[in-house]
């Protein structure tokens, strides 16, 4: 089995190669089938020139463009292992992911190849770096590459489990993880989920606000609508929601997908009295964080459009519990989708009954084999056929299941998983920072976003100031979600016996302080 099989010649084969695959929203440029077949030939050839043998690592730094699905099909077509990347990050966390997966080939667009430029001397196993766009003379452009090669290449004949390609997870350690998926993953998510909950068929057009980086966008955006040949509709700039609307608007998709804190936005702006039109629009979906009933009452309302909320993750790949077209239950993930299975346990792994919380463990044949190199944190995670989700949940007696918190400490912030300990160990980084605690606060949509409390060196004042410089002090340091929307001053931090910090009481003096005063923290940006 090889994974471009399903997704290149199965289209072709079907007599699609003249239909729509990807259309490109920032220049209006439609390639077909046949077109996209050809650029992935292409590319998989040029690696292989490049030395690029089977099960090696090809590291993908790309905005949503055409190049992003030339790369990672074609890196997979050779039998070579695709690790797409977040493309908010900084020069430290690329020197990470580059030295954890050992990729000899990264291909990186134009904008982001100073971030890697400037870590350059400390990547220990990269020797060729591809560039989409223009780059610097040191570099080889991917265009000029490829268009040596020809467009025709058989895939390589690989196991069912064999590596396709990794994601990178984050953990309560701040250091992410790769997940390791295989050939079948992409063929059980799309069954499952693309066409078992949303009936995806050859007819839908796609457009998804989270990015292609992101296990929930690389189903939405890629091998959903590869699977049954549609088309996907691709944005490489900020999905600002005047954008977003102007492409709803101009290319028509029937399925869309987002996230609550992109939901949020586009209703904000809807209020303010932009103008949209979703009447193209079929079903809407959403993952990555909870979605409050208010925001999909609001939008409904608004649009006329349901939303699925839903469940997923980068171990498993897609989204394992959701809603179902004409029977949401606003405020709750939704139904087990088909293909998985779920049990809520207890501290003793004893499955509650309906309605208690617990544990959420899912079964099902996307999740990831392991975690590279991480064989603890593998073994804590993946437990025989069941991964634990780290969430907790409770399902009501008619089988929906309502998400209850995390069993751990971290958090997700507009879609993308936040380690307390990372963002932590930037804000220590301050000059005037003594200690600090970061924990997740929601804002007015319900949504989480990070909150720290900070303890200032002796001599240092508090100040409404101070607050936004820490902010910048750590945008400089991370990705920019995971900086704190709010920095509260405190005298002490709560602590057990042995020193560690509380965060869990916290969280409890922000529920407190929410109920007797609504309006925020006294000190605070």
């Amino acid at each position: 089995m090889n994974a471009t099989t399903d997704l290149l010649d199965a289209n072709l084969a079907a007599g699609r190669g003249d239909r729509p695959a990807v259309i490109d929203a920032a220049t209006g440029r439609t390639l077909t089938y046949d077109g996209v077949a050809r650029a992935a030939a292409q590319t998989g050839h040029a690696l292989r020139r490049l030395g690029v043998r089977a099960e090696e690592r090809v590291m993908l730094l790309l905005p949503d463009c055409p190049e992003f699905v030339f790369g990672f099909l074609g890196a997979i077509r050779i039998g070579a292992v695709a690790v797409p990347v977040n493309t908010l990050l900084t020069p430290g966390e690329y020197e990470y992911l580059l030295n954890d997966s050992r990729a000899r080939v990264l291909i990186v667009h134009e904008r982001f190849l100073d971030k890697i430029e400037a870590v350059r001397d400390s990547l220990r196993y990269l020797e060729h770096i591809l560039v989409v766009g223009e780059g610097q003379p040191a570099h080889a452009r991917l265009s000029d590459l490829i268009e040596r090669e020809t467009g025709d290449l058989a895939p390589e004949n690989m196991s069912a489990d064999d590596a396709a390609f990794w994601l990178y997870s984050s953990g309560t350690t701040g250091f992410p993880k790769g997940a390791v998926h295989l050939q079948h993953d992409m063929r059980c998510c799309a069954e499952a989920f693309g066409i078992g909950v949303l009936g995806i068929t050859a007819s839908d057009r796609t457009f998804s606000v989270a990015k292609l980086f992101f296990a929930y966008g690389l189903g939405n955006a890629l091998y959903f609508p590869f699977y049954v040949g549609a088309s996907t509709i691709l944005l490489p700039e900020k999905p600002e929601p005047s954008r977003v609307f102007d492409i709803v608007r101009t290319h028509r998709p029937t399925i869309f997908y987002a996230v609550p804190t992109a939901y949020a936005a586009m209703l904000a702006e809807m209020d303010a009295g932009r103008g949209c039109d979703f009447r193209s629009v079929r079903v809407c979906s959403s993952a990555g964080e909870p979605l409050a009933a208010s925001l999909y009452e609001r939008w409904l309302a608004r649009t006329g459009v349901e939303i699925l909320d839903g469940i997923g993750s980068t171990e498993v790949l897609h989204t394992f519990i959701a809603n179902r077209i004409g029977r949401v239950r606003p405020g709750s993930s939704g139904e087990i989708v088909p293909g998985y299975e779920a049990r809520i346990v207890d501290s003793e792994g004893r499955d509650v009954p309906p309605g208690e919380i617990g544990d959420l463990l899912i079964k099902g044949g996307s999740i990831c084999s392991c975690y590279w190199n991480k064989q603890e944190q593998t073994r804590r995670t993946i437990v025989g056929e069941w991964i634990r989700t780290g969430d907790k949940y409770s399902r009501d007696a008619e089988g929906y299941f309502w998400y209850q918190g995390r069993s751990d400490d971290m958090m997700k912030a507009g879609g993308y998983w936040v380690s307390p300990a990372e963002v932590e160990s930037a804000i220590l980084s301050h000059p005037q920072v003594l200690e600090c605690a970061v924990v997740g606060r929601q804002d007015a949509e319900r949504l989480t976003k990070p909150m720290a409390f900070v303890v200032l060196k002796p001599g240092a004042m508090e100040s409404p100031e101070l607050a936004e410089d820490i902010q910048a002090h750590v945008k400089t340091r991370l990705a920019p979600y995971k900086y704190p929307r709010w920095v509260m001053f405190v005298d002490q931090l709560p602590k057990t016996a042995t020193g560690k910090i509380q965060r869990y009481k916290l969280r409890a003096s922000l529920a407190a302080l929410a109920s007797s005063a609504p309006g925020a923290p006294a000190t605070q940006t």
